[in-house]
Parts: C-alpha cells; structure tokens; sequence
C-alpha cells in the first residue's frame, strides 16, 4: 500500500514557534521537502496576523513557491475572510477547518460549531473552481471538554459533506486520545459515511502517535499529516503536544513495507534546515510583522 503523506511544519509546525521564519526561510524550506519526495504539502494559514503572527506572510510564501508538477500546495482558513485571502493569492486547495469541540471553536475561531459551519457552507460555495478539503480539531478529545462523542463527530463530518467536501482530516489535536478508542470513533464515522476520503493528523503528546499509525494502516487508512521535527501544536488548545514527526513516521511506515515515495537521508537533511531557520529566527516580542 502507497501511503501519502502531508509535511504541515510550515503552517501547524511554525504557528506555535514564539518566533517569525522570514518568507525566504520558509520556500528554502518548501524545496528541501519536496527534494526529499513530499508530493503535498501545507504551507500557510491565512488567519488574522494579529493572533497568528508567524501566519502574516501567508500571501507572500504562495507567490514565491516553485510549482513542480505533481507537488500539492495547500492552506487552511477558518472563515470567509481567509478564504478570500487564500484565493486572491492563488491557492488551489484550501482546507477549511471547524472543532468538534464547542468550546475549543469558540476560542479559536470565536464563533460555536453551528455558526462556524454554517459560514463556512455559505464560504465555500461562493468559490464553486477552487477545491476544498476540510479537517476537524479536536475530532476526538478536546482540553476543555473532555472526550468528543462520536455523534458530534459525525455531524462535523456530514455538515463538510454537504459543502461538497469528500476529503476529511481528523485530528487528535491534544495527541492524547488513546490509539484504540481513536481508532473506535475512526471506524463510527465510516461505517455511517464510508465514502469519504479520510485521513488523520496526529499530535504526540504520550509518544503513542505511530501506534495509532499502526492500527490506522491496518484497517486501510493511508493518508496522514506530519511535521518535520515533530514541531507544532495549537495556541488555542492547552496542552497540544507537538506534532507527529515526519522522519518517525516515514521510519516507522518503511520498516513495515509500506511505499511513501520518500527519500530519509533527503528528508533529514530537510529536518535538519527545518530546525536551522527556526533557531535563526527573529522572536516575536521583536517584530509586529513576518521578517521577509
């Protein structure tokens, strides 16, 4: 089985950062992922630059990427604004993103669930050629309210389907949901919706991500987000652990014969810059505004 992977260090690695990678850092970066195999990548946010300053230069990183055939670039608004950010600058895929969790909405779109789809529907069909693909935070346990029923699962899901979305994310944004009943509630969402694409985005908190890899691959799941160095989190969502590591994950998925297309030496070398631009960084309490 072929599993694809999206490298997210440059949109979910970096908003966490307490520093601003200039734009020039961010592309040189951008190459090193797609030199070592990565076919699809999230690069930005365009979010409000004053709650996510590492996000400002969202615009200015989609006008400098080298478009390589067979390369995805993608990037996630939270509401109209953002969406018509996103298109005026040229993205082609935009991931569109509400919590399963009401309290986890509120504080970082800061509208609920209800209010939250409901714009996005309204959103999303105002851009009928622009591709849309959706993720759902906090899809299984949320740090305000504890563990997400299924059934409120499913009802984020299904409000995405009826946008015309067939592309899901579910993330596990505490990275503290246990693989097993992860994998219960994964299960409850495709029996009810089987014909959806499906694919996961994993926290660490507990050093459990590639187990719930595991079981995930077992039962066909074979799309999963990553973050080079295990970087990232969500600055509304206390508690969020770091990313799941693409380098783990690439090693994990290989030494059980799964194809990913990915070099490792290429992809350590693109880990190793990823850390460098980030050490390099200028802090945010020293610039209101991205460096360039």
């Amino acid at each position: 089985m072929r599993v694809e992977i999206t490298d997210v260090f440059l949109r979910d690695g970096l908003q966490d950062e307490a520093v601003v990678v200039a734009t020039g850092h961010k592309l040189q970066v951008a190459e090193a992922i797609v030199d070592a195999g990565i076919r699809r990548l999230e690069v930005a946010s365009f979010v409000n630059p004053a709650r996510v300053p590492q996000m400002g230069d969202a615009a200015e990183v989609f006008a400098g990427l080298d478009r390589r055939a067979g390369v995805g670039y993608t990037a996630l608004a939270l509401n109209g604004r953002g969406i018509t950010r996103a298109v005026e600058a040229g993205v082609r895929e935009v991931s569109v993103v509400t919590s399963a969790s009401q309290a986890h909405s509120s504080t970082n779109a800061g509208v609920g669930i209800e209010a939250a789809l409901a714009s996005l529907a309204a959103d999303v069909a105002r851009y009928p050629h622009t591709r849309f693909v959706a993720g759902v935070s906090t899809a299984f346990t949320c740090p305000f309210e504890g563990e997400i029923s299924p059934e409120r699962l499913l009802g984020v899901v299904r409000a995405f389907k009826s946008m015309g979305i067939t592309d899901i994310g579910l993330a596990d944004t505490l990275g503290s949901t246990e693989p097993q009943r992860l994998m219960d509630r994964m299960k409850y969402v495709q029996d009810h919706e089987p014909e959806l694409v499906y694919s996961l985005h994993l926290h660490n908190a507990h050093g459990r991500a590639l187990e719930t890899v595991g079981l995930a691959v077992d039962a066909g799941i074979n799309r999963f987000d990553a973050a080079l160095g295990g970087y990232g989190g969500c600055p509304f969502a206390p508690g969020a652990a770091g990313n799941l590591s693409t380098g783990e994950l690439v090693g994990y998925l290989h030494s059980r014969g799964y194809d990913t297309g990915i070099d490792e030496s290429a992809l350590a070398e693109a880990t190793a810059l990823a850390g460098s631009v980030v050490a390099s960084a200028l802090p945010l309490s020293t610039t209101a505004r991205p460096a360039r």
